[in-house]
């Protein structure tokens, strides 16, 4: 018996080991003189106890068992999956069964399974906190760890931030301890997965998100110390992970970015034309509702074309420019500016309050714009001619008060 590679176990009646052979040890890592007198169900991972025990009746009412799965602790705290086949001797009231350790088996249908998973995830979320909890709960029982964080480099600077902090079981968690951050860094600047097992310290296992443009962060996992420490395969599947994730991500960015660049002025980011549309569209939907009123304000700027002439057309990207801050400034949030082109711009003042709030915001914007604006060591004054259409009196939609707007813009401009 010593001679064959699964384990061979007697037990008697009350569940307790008398006999096991030497694959026991190699196995289990318990010698047979530390198993010998110890219950079995001990052994048993706590969330299969119930149904080794329900098992375990059936055998000894006469049922054999052919291929029963369950798992067991080791010595060493890791768990291992075991496929028994057992019988019950009425003669020598014990329990005869084979064991199988069958944890490479199951881990690596674990891991096809997690990957065939995440590669589905990554067309299934639609933004990047999202992602990083699907990613989570799929590799979660692969790798269980006290802490997961992810940490992506902002758009505007190169410097980490927490994009996603966890428990073992999902939920947000502080944020992450400086150290981490460090592992996170040395992930990052290494472009490689990195494993810390420090002896007195935390264990740590992280990945660089790899994207077409470099790496754009990292996933690291956190177990405390004295845990099980990170193997191989662990770097290996987490390593997976991170380029699946990496892949979602820069597909994300990118359609952020295409999404902008069509509904978003590149010049002074301001929504464009198309925006602006839904958004009036939108505005007169709930002014419907709420029997609300709202205007629109249609801007051009007066002799626009006499600074692009005397000094240049960058000069003139910066008068436009300043113009946007300065319109952001005069109205609320809930408010939208936008422009349409050249030196046009439109003004949408939802949930008006009172018919001439619209006149009394014109005339702030005219201040505003007033103010001297330095344009290459020159002080320029801009003034603009504005006209005003107002819903529900000057049309029930974009395309009508656009019009009404426009036009009286245009008359506004030939009485200066």
């Amino acid at each position: 018996m010593d001679l064959l590679l699964d384990a061979v176990c007697i037990v008697d009646q009350s569940g307790r080991f008398i006999y096991v052979n030497a694959a026991f040890e190699r196995i289990f890592g318990y010698t047979a003189e530390e198993i010998a007198g110890r219950n079995m169900i001990d052994l048993v991972l706590p969330e299969d106890r119930a149904r080794t025990l329900r098992a375990a009746s059936d055998i000894m009412a006469g049922e054999p068992k052919f291929s029963f799965e369950n798992r067991y602790l080791r010595k060493d705290g890791q768990v291992v999956h075991i496929m028994w086949s057992a019988r019950w001797s009425e003669n020598e009231k014990v329990r005869v069964a084979v064991a199988r350790d069958i944890t490479r088996r199951k881990r690596a249908e674990a891991m096809q399974a997690a990957m065939y998973a995440m590669s589905e995830a990554v067309h299934v979320a639609t933004d990047p906190f999202g992602l990083f909890a699907l990613a989570h709960r799929i590799v979660g029982n692969l790798l269980p760890a006290d802490q997961v964080v992810v940490a992506v480099r902002g758009e505007h600077d190169a410097a980490l931030h927490v994009a996603y902090a966890a428990d073992q079981a999902g939920l947000p968690t502080d944020g992450p301890s400086t150290r981490c951050l460090e592992f996170c860094r040395a992930v990052v600047e290494g472009v490689a997965p990195q494993r810390n097992d420090e002896e007195a310290g935390d264990l740590w296992l992280g990945a660089p998100l790899v994207a077409v443009d470099g790496c754009i962060g990292a996933v690291s996992l956190k177990r405390r110390a004295g845990g099980r420490p990170f193997s191989d395969e662990d770097k290996d599947l987490l390593h997976f992970v991170a380029m699946q994730m990496a892949t979602a991500l820069e597909r994300m960015q990118l359609h952020t970015r295409l999404r902008r660049m069509a509904q978003y002025d590149n010049l002074t980011g301001l929504p464009n034309r198309a925006l602006l549309h839904d958004r009036i569209d939108t505005a007169v939907a709930v002014a419907r509702r709420n029997k609300g009123r709202l205007a629109l304000l249609y801007l051009d700027l007066d002799r626009f074309k006499d600074v692009n002439d005397t000094l240049g057309h960058a000069a003139g990207d910066q008068l436009l420019q300043a113009v946007a801050q300065r319109l952001r400034d005069c109205v609320r949030d809930a408010d939208t500016v936008a422009r349409l082109g050249g030196d046009e711009f439109v003004v949408l003042i939802a949930a008006l309050t009172r018919q001439e709030d619209a006149e009394t915001v014109a005339e702030k914007i005219r201040a505003a714009l007033a103010e001297p604006v330095m344009l290459e060591g020159r002080a320029l004054t801009v003034s603009t001619s504005i006209g005003i259409a107002r819903w529900p009196e000057n049309g029930d939609g974009a395309k009508d008060l656009l019009l009404i707007a426009d036009a009286a813009m245009y008359a506004a401009k030939r009485r200066r």
